[in-house]
Order: structure tokens, then C-alpha cells, then sequence
């Protein structure tokens, strides 16, 4: 093995520093990596810890918060949501197939290590755009993936996001999320409380796959970087299987004190993390670590990322019972080290020592910088560029290229390849609603859940850019019927150390925070994935929100489809004609500029508490956010899904036309409803004070739209459809 010096590991010299005072001495090789995968940015947050204090982490509905595997939300009756996001981007960008499947299974483990039984996985994603082979090639390895280890453990994937630009052409973003469901009384927490409680390994056996992963995810990618491919773990599904229902049996049992998942880091981490939250220490001989290779040296053993494996705390006396369930699923179950109270992490081969550091000094001695924000240059020039240097675009040419480009077109190439039925649960399917909606069994209850960013408005304006995130994963999950209740978030950013990138993560933290506040969505899990960036340049700034919402009755949800002719269609929410940062001006312009439109939030939460009352009382026939697009593409997708067209009568009162069909301005929603209904529609409007108009009618076979009486777009709704349907997988070919 070929050791590193500590700057190959990630240390600066100023940490060194610090880690020989702590110490009093010079740090061996083993503890110096120790230090080094937890004080990276990956397990420390150091550059992000100060931000991340802004965000609303508590509520009534609020059981488990930041701190934990993942945030745990009431959703009543003695049951709750277990949920988190994680990025696996280096990974992906090296290795796209085991990239994104470790990513998956690594956030399952955070689920089911908590005690819940995974039901659902959504994903957002990020690649370069153009023709460009490489990014067909990552995107076909990572969407495989994805799928196999999904559709292997039998959870269904049911949503997510896909986006292209070229500032993700050579750092791909994968980010996962996995939501379980967990009886209140049933919650495990990865916390070592109790001096003398045996420490266990469990799962599948330690190899050297993923040493120094967590450090090669905390620095930015380079030509390099295709060297690091050992750092990239390798999955087993199969196993992961095994081991989530032998881990789910223990709990069952009321066998554990504490459960970690072996993710970054692996062992390092899952140890210090579960001792330092009762200031407790270990000792741990990796002697007795079973291992799939031979002459792995301690260093190896306690940095592996090997996949499939969990730490537990057994309660006392429990070991033997907790090896047989181990035995009958055909896993290793061994216990390997002690919870002790003298605040040390202390590592043995056998009988030697090869590794004594405080615990504390591991976690919250990490150090924690403030960096120096500046706006960037663009920020300003962006900001006050003038719309009139744009011309008009022809309408219905417009709205075609809109159909036709893969931010916006169907995503079925991508969800067909996952199973999204598998447990029978998924009641809205990917691409039918704004948010995927799932039953609970034995229950009336449904539960709804979206992953938003719309990342180049937040490169545009990060403080708007952030609150939209939050806004629109609301107010999906509000089209669908759910009421929002709490949400994670995967900040993923460039370079923290550059000015104008971390001035780009204050500011979205900041509007996501104000958001998150204004619409009782406490932040009660996330991940940060930072030095997201190549030798071109940093990604945009992607703050990934994914938010779950409850539905008291499951028979009362709304998708997004057009359902019968004479429906008529409204708009709900302030209407606006600006065009900062819009996919119209990007694909028809080619320009990425603009003022981003600012976020109302008194304004959405209205919008919210209406939207969620129309779909209670069965008042809407269909329901869909503006977002990507404008207008005219949220009436174009649902006539396509409803294989209806309808006719639509605007006024743009002298305005820009293409503001009006194409403004991605938020706080608005367009829904049907039967005429029957609208004395009731108007008046809960006006009881929430929403701004509402009238724009037209389902029916025929043709999507009209017409400006102060004269046509401007008719296309036919097949027409629509197959220009919408099949982009992507043209973008394949």
C-alpha cells in the first residue's frame, strides 16, 4: 500500500498543525487518516456548518431532526416518514454505474438503520447538455444504476428530476432520496449511551473498495480524478436485501441500543459519530473485522467504504440472538470492540495499539470556516439586463422547441427503466402528477413526495433562487392534494474557498431558510456536496429540496391531466410576464440572464392553503404548477396527459407575448374545473385572496391559444405529444 502524505489526504498544514496540538505529539499514519476523512468537508461540514445553523430545523410535526441518519416527520396514528437526500457525485462522474447504485444504497441504509422500512426513492440529477457523447454515456450508466439497485431491493423509484447544462458536462450531479415509513415506538437511533455495550460489524465483509472516498468527495475533479476509481465502492443489492431485513428483524425485537450505517468513512465515521453524541469512547480491534482480502493493514480496515454493512450497539446480553439472526439471513455478525467513558477513540490490532485520539476532537473539534463571500461579477449584469434586446420569439415555433427540450420533455426513457410499482402502493405515477403519490396499506392516509431546483435561477439570483426551490416543492406537493410537512435538501455547490461560490451558497441558504420558515417546512435532514467543480468552471449552484407532504384521504388527489370537454381552465395566482432565467430564453435565445422573478411568500402560502382546499373538496379536476416553461408549457402537459386539447383566451394588453405564454414567474398553478364548481372556486379565491382569471375551455383535439382574439398557437395535441414523448430518447440516439 502506498502511503500518503497528509496533504494527498486532504489536510492543510494549519490542520496538521491543529492535530499535533490536540494531540501533543506527531499523529501516526493511521490516525492522520482518521483525522482526515472526518475533518473533510464530506463528514465535517466545515465550510458549511455556520450557513447551515440559518435553516428552521423543529416543529410540532417534527419527531427527529438534523443529527440523525435521516429526519423522522408524525404523519399520525403512531406512524412517521424517515427521509434524506445524499449526493454521490464524484463517484458518478468516475464510475456512472457504481456511482449512482452505491448512492442508492447508501441512502436506503440511512433509512432502515432509523428502523423504517424503505417505500419510496425519488432522484435528481444533473448532466451536461449538447450532443455530446460522454454525457449520454453518464447518463445511461447512472439512470442503470439507479435501476438496478432499486429495482433489486424491490423499492419503488416514483419521481425526481433530470436537468442538462453544460456547466455539469464534466461534474455530473447524483443526488438521492429515500423515504420510509416507521411505527413512532419502533425508532432507532446511532447513539452509543452505554459504557460496556459491545460494538458490532454486520453485513458483508470489509474489502479495501472506498478508502479515502470521503476525501476524494471534497475536492474538485480533475483528469486526475480517473485515477481515484478504487475510491469508488461497488454495490451488492442482493446483500443490501439481506441485510435490511436482518436489520429490520433486530428492531423488531427491541435487540438494539444504536445503529449506524458504514457509509463515508466507513467504520471512522459510524464509531465517532455514535460515541461522541453521549461523550463516550471506544475501543475497537480490527483484528477482528471479517475481511474478503488478505494483509489489510488497521489503515485500510478503518478507512474502507466497503458497501452493505452496518455498526450496531447491541442492548446487554443481546449478542448471541443478534448473531443468529445475522446467521439465518447469511451474514457476518461480530462483535469487534466496546463502548467505554473515558472519551477515546482507541484502535487495536490485537493486542497492540495503532490508534488513540479524543472522540470530540474527531466530530466537534472539526474546524469550521467562515470564507469570504463576494457577488460575483455576472450577479449585476444578469440582474439589469434589458428584456427589449430580445426579440420575439414566433409563438407556437417556440413552444415546439420548448416541447422538445429535455429539461422539460417526458421523462419516460429514464423512470421506465425503474420500477415504480413494485409494493403496489404508487397511486400517481412519474410524470402524471407535479409530485408522486403513495398509499399507506391498512390506512386511508396517502403521503406525496417531489425533489425541485431550478438551479439556473439560483446561479441568477441565489437568495429568490433558493426560496423558489423550496416554493415549488411545496406547491407540487400541493397540486397533488398533500399538505406539506417538512423537508432535506443536498446543497450542492463549487468550491467554498473561491469568493463568489461561497457568497452563492450564503445566499440560497439564506432564501431557502426564510422559505422553509414561512411554509412550516422545517430542514430535518440534508447533505452538503461542495467542490463541485473542473477545470471549466463550477456547476451552477444546485440546492436540491425534496419535501414530503401527507394526505388525510388517499381517494382525495388531483394529477395533472385536462379530464372533459366544457371544463373550464384557470389560472390561480398573480400572473407576470417576466422572462429572467427562463428555459425560453435559454433555448430559444440562447441567453441565461435575466432578473429572477421575485418570490412572493405570503402570496404562496395563500396559494398553498387554497390549491390543498380545492383538491380536499374535489373542486378541481386537474391541477398543475407553472414552473419550467410558463404557461404554455404547463397547458400543453396537461392536455397531453389528458389526450384532450383546449382553447385559451388571453389578453397581454399590449405586454410581451412571450411573457405572458413563457414566464416561469412563481405562486401560480393552472387547474380545471367543471362549470358546476366554479361558484364554490371563487369563493374560496377569494376567501384565501388569491388572484384568479378564467383562460378558457377543455376540448377538441388541438391546443389553441389565441392573444386578444387573434391565434397565435394551434397545434394538435398529438403533434405535442410526440415532439414531448421523445426527446430525450432522440437526445440517446
Amino acid at each position: 500500500m502506498k502511503e500518503l502524505t497528509y496533504r494527498e489526504m486532504g489536510l492543510t498544514d494549519h490542520e496538521y498543525n491543529q492535530i499535533k496540538n490536540i494531540l501533543g505529539r506527531e499523529p501516526n499514519y493511521l490516525e492522520t487518516g482518521v483525522f482526515s476523512v472526518m475533518w473533510s468537508e464530506h463528514c465535517g461540514y466545515k465550510n458549511s456548518r455556520p450557513l447551515l445553523r440559518e435553516f428552521p430545523t423543529e416543529g410540532p410535526q417534527v419527531i427527529q431532526g438534523p443529527g440523525e441518519n435521516a429526519g423522522v416527520v408524525d404523519i399520525g396514528d403512531g406512524q412517521a416518514l424517515v427521509f434524506k437526500i445524499e449526493s454521490h457525485n464524484h463517484p458518478s462522474a468516475i464510475e456512472p454505474y457504481q456511482g449512482a447504485a452505491t448512492g442508492v444504497g447508501g441512502i436506503l441504509r440511512d433509512i432502515f438503520t432509523m428502523g423504517a422500512r424503505p417505500i419510496a426513492m425519488l432522484n435528481s440529477l444533473r448532466f451536461g447538455g449538447g450532443q455530446d457523447a460522454r454525457v449520454r454515456e453518464l447518463l445511461s450508466g447512472v439512470v442503470a444504476g439507479i435501476g438496478y439497485y432499486g429495482n433489486c431491493m424491490g423499492i419503488p423509484n416514483v419521481g425526481g428530476e433530470v436537468y442538462f447544462n453544460e456547466t455539469y458536462k464534466g461534474n455530473p450531479l447524483v443526488n438521492a432520496m429515500c423515504v420510509g415509513l416507521v411505527r413512532t415506538d419502533e425508532i432507532a437511533l446511532a447513539v452509543a449511551s452505554e459504557v460496556g455495550s459491545s460494538i458490532m460489524i454486520v453485513g458483508a465483509k470489509t474489502g479495501r473498495d472506498g478508502i479515502h472516498g470521503a476525501t476524494f468527495a471534497s475536492a474538485e475533479l480533475s483528469e486526475k480524478s480517473k485515477e481515484k476509481r478504487p475510491s469508488v465502492q461497488v454495490g451488492d443489492p442482493f446483500m443490501g436485501k439481506l441485510l435490511m431485513e436482518a436489520c429490520l428483524e433486530l428492531i423488531k425485537e427491541d435487540l438494539v441500543a444504536g445503529m449506524q450505517d458504514l457509509g463515508a468513512a466507513g467504520l471512522t465515521s459510524s464509531i465517532a459519530e455514535a460515541a461522541s453524541k453521549k461523550g463516550r469512547g471506544v475501543v475497537v480491534d480490527v483484528s477482528k473485522v471479517p475481511r474478503r482480502e488478505t494483509d489489510m493493514a488497521p489503515y485500510e480496515v478503518m478507512l474502507s467504504e466497503s458497501q452493505e454493512r452496518m455498526l450496531i450497539i447491541p442492548r446487554p446480553g443481546a449478542e448471541a440472538r443478534i448473531e443468529a439472526i445475522f446467521d439465518k439471513w447469511g451474514l457476518d455478525a461480530t462483535a469487534i470492540g466496546q463502548v467505554t467513558d473515558d472519551g477515546i477513540f482507541r484502535v487495536m490490532d490485537s493486542k497492540s495499539v495503532v490508534a488513540e485520539v479524543p472522540v470530540m476532537a474527531l466530530t466537534e473539534g472539526c474546524p469550521v470556516y467562515v470564507r469570504t463571500a463576494e457577488e460575483p461579477e455576472y450577479y449585476e449584469r444578469c440582474r439589469t439586463y434589458d428584456m427589449n434586446l430580445v426579440p420575439q420569439a414566433n409563438p407556437q415555433a417556440a413552444l415546439k422547441k420548448l416541447l422538445a427540450s429535455p429539461n422539460i420533455a417526458s421523462k419516460k426513457w429514464i423512470f421506465s427503466q425503474y420500477d415504480y410499482q413494485v409494493m403496489t402502493n404508487t397511486v400517481i405515477m412519474p410524470g402524471d402528477g407535479d409530485a408522486a403519490v403513495l398509499r399507506i396499506k391498512g390506512t386511508r392516509k396517502g403521503v406525496a413526495f417531489t425533489t425541485d431546483c431550478n438551479s439556473r435561477m439560483v446561479y441568477l439570483d441565489p437568495y429568490q433562487g433558493g426560496m423558489m426551490a423550496v416554493c415549488e416543492a411545496a406547491r407540487n406537493l400541493a397540486c397533488v392534494g398533500g399538505k406539506p410537512l417538512a423537508l432535506t435538501n443536498c446543497l450542492n455547490f463549487g468550491n467554498p474557498e473561491k469568493p463568489n461560490v461561497y457568497w452563492q451558497m450564503k445566499h440560497a441558504i439564506a432564501g431557502m431558510s426564510a422559505a422553509a420558515k414561512a411554509l412550516d417546512t422545517p430542514v430535518v435532514s440534508g447533505n452538503v456536496s461542495l467542490y463541485n467543480e473542473t477545470s471549466a468552471g463550477a456547476i451552477f449552484p444546485t440546492p436540491v429540496v425534496g419535501m414530503v407532504a401527507l394526505l388525510p384521504d388517499i381517494d382525495l388527489r388531483c394529477d395533472m391531466a385536462f379530464k372533459q370537454d366544457g371544463d373550464l381552465i384557470c389560472i390561480l395566482g398573480r400572473v407576470r410576464y417576466e422572462l429572467g432565467g427562463s428555459e425560453y430564453l435559454s433555448v430559444c435565445h440562447g441567453l441565461e440572464t435575466g432578473a429572477v422573478p421575485a418570490v412572493n411568500l405570503e402570496e404562496e402560502r395563500s396559494l398553498l392553503e387554497l390549491v390543498q382546499e380545492l383538491v380536499k373538496e374535489q373542486i378541481v379536476q386537474s391541477c398543475h404548477d407553472i414552473s419550467d416553461g410558463g404557461a404554455a408549457i404547463t397547458l400543453a402537459e396537461s392536455a397531453i396527459k389528458g389526450k384532450i386539447g383546449c382553447h385559451i383566451k388571453v389578453n397581454s394588453h399590449g405586454a410581451r407575448v412571450d411573457g405572458l405564454l413563457f414566464s416561469e414567474s412563481p405562486g401560480q398553478v393552472v387547474i380545471s374545473a367543471k362549470r358546476s364548481d366554479m361558484e364554490r372556486l371563487v369563493q374560496l379565491a377569494v376567501e384565501h385572496q388569491v388572484e384568479m382569471r378564467t383562460i378558457g375551455t377543455v376540448g377538441g383535439d388541438e391546443i389553441i391559444i389565441e392573444d386578444n382574439d387573434i391565434e397565435i398557437i394551434c397545434l394538435s395535441v398529438q403533434e405535442a405529444s410526440e415532439i414531448w414523448s421523445g426527446a430525450i430518447e432522440r437526445f440517446m440516439k
